[in-house]
């Protein structure tokens, strides 16, 4: 296991729903006795945010906020050179493929990846290490499954990064070599701000390529009914802003 990967996440952990609501109730219920109106004022505020974050109409609106418009294959502006794909995890031991392939997430990139290379042709590069420790990367689970259930070649799997920032460097290493420095860059829409950022920082000229939108079907009386999904959907948002400040404190 990646021992920077392990401490920040651990860190996010304490900073993200939901360990640090139910970190502000257990203060407030510590101070019960000696600090009354500190102590409900606190778990009031725990709880009214569980329920403002968990409420999909909420959570998904910071989402949308986030995301940029979505990519259009216009020839007449100027076009990159290379597609760049960035890892979303994976899924382990998956017992129906016989071991680790991707994750949901990125499939979801794969899959706009290969839309993306038949309507540009251009060659593409996957980026994702092993902060886990575990054998395969996730470029070379990201090359397995473009180039075996989406018949899409891939020219540079690089597997040694572990987040964001060295997706960036270490893809910038391995594209330098090439000439190439003007990229289409694929990831989730809400992911786009913090992954510009970095790679513009690394030398890129980028191409925003988003994929995996936050839509609604229809708004009725469940999107304002707390659920688990929407919690999940809030501590991604805070996650990213949570990243971008970081990354521009770094810089």
């Amino acid at each position: 296991m990646d021992i920077n990967w392990f401490i920040t996440n651990l860190v996010s952990a304490f900073l993200l729903p939901p360990l640090n609501l139910l970190l502000l109730a257990v203060l407030g219920l510590w101070l019960w006795h000696k600090r009354p109106v500190i102590a409900r004022t606190l778990l009031t505020v725990s709880v009214a945010l569980l329920w403002l974050l968990s409420t999909p109409f909420f959570a998904e609106a910071m989402l949308q906020g986030l995301e940029g418009q979505p990519f259009v294959n216009d020839t007449s502006k100027p076009q990159a050179d290379a597609i760049v794909v960035l890892g979303g995890g994976t899924n382990f031991r998956a017992p129906e493929y016989g071991g680790d392939t991707v994750s949901k997430e990125t499939l979801e990139r794969l899959r706009y990846a290969a839309r993306l290379y038949r309507q540009t042709g251009k060659p593409i590069l996957v980026t994702g290490g092993t902060p886990l420790g575990n054998d395969l990367s996730e470029a070379a689970q990201m090359k397995k499954t473009l180039e075996q259930e989406f018949n899409v070649p891939v020219r540079w799997a690089e597997g040694a990064s572990n987040n964001t920032l060295e997706n960036a460097r270490l893809s910038r290493e391995v594209l330098k070599k090439e000439g190439i420095s003007r990229i289409y860059l694929v990831t989730h829409a809400w992911h786009m701000p913090r992954a510009v950022q970095v790679f513009q920082a690394a030398g890129f000229q980028v191409y925003p390529a988003p994929t995996a939108y936050t839509t609604r079907y229809q708004l009725d009386l469940l999107v304002f009914i707390p659920s688990a999904s929407a919690l999940r959907d809030s501590r991604i948002f805070m996650h990213e802003m949570i990243g971008l400040l970081w990354y521009r404190l770094k810089s």
